[in-house]
């Protein structure tokens, strides 16, 4: 059993709010969910963590609670395409979700050039 607490109503909320303004109110149905995750690199055992996840389009994103107030994100097109920022830990959440949204973006835009050509 974890010791981390579960997400908040603010914290889904802070999520939930991003992604209205991104993608228009209602359009993102946004899941709290329990995932395992090694806390450090040390860590041989998982740790159950509670998360935020969402999808959209092809993309699923997770928000990874490992600590009060410590994030860590994530987001994947499938098993080969996993990709996270370049900020291992976020200690504000309106932070963690802007910078996973925003990079999400910039690899969407690096892809479909990809596709295009």
């Amino acid at each position: 059993m974890s010791s981390i607490s579960d997400i908040s109503e603010t914290e889904k909320s802070i999520v939930q709010s991003t992604l209205d303004e991104r993608w228009g109110k209602n359009k993102v149905e946004l899941h709290i969910v329990d995932v395992e995750a090694r806390l450090s690199k040390a860590d041989r055992e998982l740790t159950e963590c509670p998360a935020l996840y969402w999808e959209q389009g092809e993309c699923h994103f997770v928000i990874i609670k490992t600590d009060e107030n410590q994030y860590r994100t994530q987001f994947y097109y499938g098993n080969r395409e996993q990709f996270g920022t370049s900020i291992p830990e976020y200690d504000n959440l309106g932070d963690c979700v802007l910078s996973l949204l925003r990079l999400q973006a910039d690899h969407e835009l690096s892809r479909s050039e990809q596709q295009d050509s």
